[in-house]
């Protein structure tokens, strides 16, 4: 659910704008600032949970969530202010930190070796597609209910989570308390990331040069420049950045950021070819697209079956090959191209995504010790964020940027034919789609040399084993 309202939103923006009769530019904070929130706060809660235990953040975060969901969908009517609506959003955002933050940190904490690559499928893979079905639940829930039923949805599964994970989810000693605190590295990564996010997703529609992108970018440079000098000095940072000395982690955590900054950036792209090129309507490009959505389900849950007889390694270099396959045959992609083709490449890119993103991540969180998993935890959670973001704005430019660069060398103007403004337009694409390839050609490069290390915190496993088996 925290993935999800990342990006079940957009596709209502429009009826929320026409609700508050404000501009388009001003109804996207309601998206935006969702994002920018929980790429500052992932880390910081990473942290504390490290601190005082994986339970009390994540079910403290599904409380905040809840709680800022029926905000979002109750205040702004019954004041009739948009201003709350963007404010819930932002206590529902620091609820989705607390709680994407530590999943992957409680699967390292309390799953043994033989059941966390299954374990990380599932948790991966329905992350992953919440973020993909997103668009799809929000437009359905929008036209036949009410915008503010996008955020309605999350009470009862909200309310659902928490008496369950009440339940079963083994209570952390504390390992101190929060006196000691990060504070200023804490304050630095979150104006950072926010800074350099809010730069990024909104520099096409104000300009690179702009007062206000180039003023954030200054900020996020600052920053995160002095985050990094901060964190070296600090006795208990936010995030120790000596772990990236180590050749194995920098490897794995530099594949998962590369991995959703190409995807992200074509999943933007793919309803516009689909839309300009293939002349599809919105509701057919949608079910085209479920094409992604479905063989990521697949990938994710056979890469947790098969994890421990192949081994994390194996499945990341198979799916590194899959995605530089599906994203060639992006390449090739024309006005003339058939559906079948399409549902091809799209079946083999997500089956690309759903099979290396669950050992990517077992990879990541195994390399390090018991003391940081909350911390790693939600490294993983903001490699899918960050990323994203910023892919989308830097695809989208490399869009538009190469149809401008043909339109000036070939002195096309807008007299001409339709046949040579499709060409333009077909051009754009194929740009973004080769970039996309050699992107995928380094990920396949840097899976071939990554490796499978285990820490020695886990080399016994079995004092987790009984806890494990009544979870599971």
């Amino acid at each position: 659910m925290a993935s999800l309202d990342g990006t079940i939103v957009n596709i209502a923006l429009p009826t929320i704008s026409e609700s508050f009769n404000i501009s388009s530019s001003t109804v996207s904070w309601v998206s935006t600032i969702y994002l920018l929130v929980m790429a500052g706060c992932v880390l910081i809660f990473g942290k504390i949970s490290d601190i005082i235990g994986f339970k009390k953040i994540f079910l403290s975060g599904f409380v905040v969530f809840t709680l800022g969901s029926f905000l979002s969908g109750f205040l702004p009517e019954a004041l009739n202010s948009f201003y709350m609506l963007v404010g819930s959003r932002v206590i529902q955002a620091i609820g989705g930190a607390m709680i994407a933050s530590i999943g992957p940190a409680m699967i390292a904490a309390f799953i043994p070796m033989s059941f966390k690559g299954k374990a990380m499928g599932i948790i991966m893979t329905i992350a992953a597609l919440g973020m993909a079905l997103g668009p799809t639940l929000g437009g359905f829930l929008t036209q036949y209910m009410s915008w503010h039923w996008i955020f309605f949805i999350n009470i009862p599964v909200g309310i659902i989570a928490f008496m369950l994970g009440a339940k079963v989810i083994p209570a952390t000693p504390s390992r101190g308390d929060l006196s000691g605190f990060d504070k200023g590295g804490a304050a630095l990564i979150f104006v950072g990331l926010a800074a350099l996010l809010f730069a990024v997703s909104e520099a096409n529609a104000l300009g690179w040069t702009s007062l206000p992108i180039a003023g954030s970018i200054v900020i996020a440079t600052i920053s995160l420049g002095y985050f990094i000098i901060h964190e070296l000095r600090s006795p208990d940072p936010i995030l120790d950045l000596t772990l990236f000395t180590k050749r194995n982690f920098l490897l794995a955590n530099l594949i998962m950021s590369l991995i959703f900054f190409c995807f992200a950036g074509i999943n933007y792209l793919l309803p516009f070819y689909l839309e300009y090129v293939q002349k599809f309507d919105t509701s057919s490009a949608g079910l085209i697209l479920t094409a992604l959505s479905v063989a990521m389900m697949i990938a994710g849950i056979l890469a947790g079956v098969i994890y421990n007889k192949t081994g994390g390694r194996i499945l990341c270099i198979a799916a590194a090959g899959a995605l530089t396959i599906g994203f060639f045959l992006l390449t090739n992609l024309n006005a003339e191209t058939g559906i079948g083709f399409l549902v091809l490449c799209l079946t083999i890119i997500g089956f690309g995504m759903g099979l290396i993103v669950a050992p990517l991540s077992n990879i990541v969180m195994n390399s390090v010790s018991r003391k940081h998993q909350g911390m790693v935890s939600s490294l993983t959670s903001l490699e899918r964020f960050a990323p994203m973001t910023i892919g989308i704005a830097i695809f989208n430019l490399i869009f538009i940027q190469g149809m401008k660069a043909i339109i000036k060398n070939h002195d096309i103007t807008r007299d001409a034919p339709a046949t040579i403004k499709m060409a333009v337009l077909s051009a754009g694409f194929d740009l973004a789609f080769f970039v996309a390839f050699l992107i995928a050609i380094v990920i396949l490069i840097l899976t071939i040399l990554v490796r499978q290390e285990i820490h020695p915190d886990y080399a016994d496993e079995n004092v987790h084993e009984e806890t494990a088996i009544e979870m599971v």
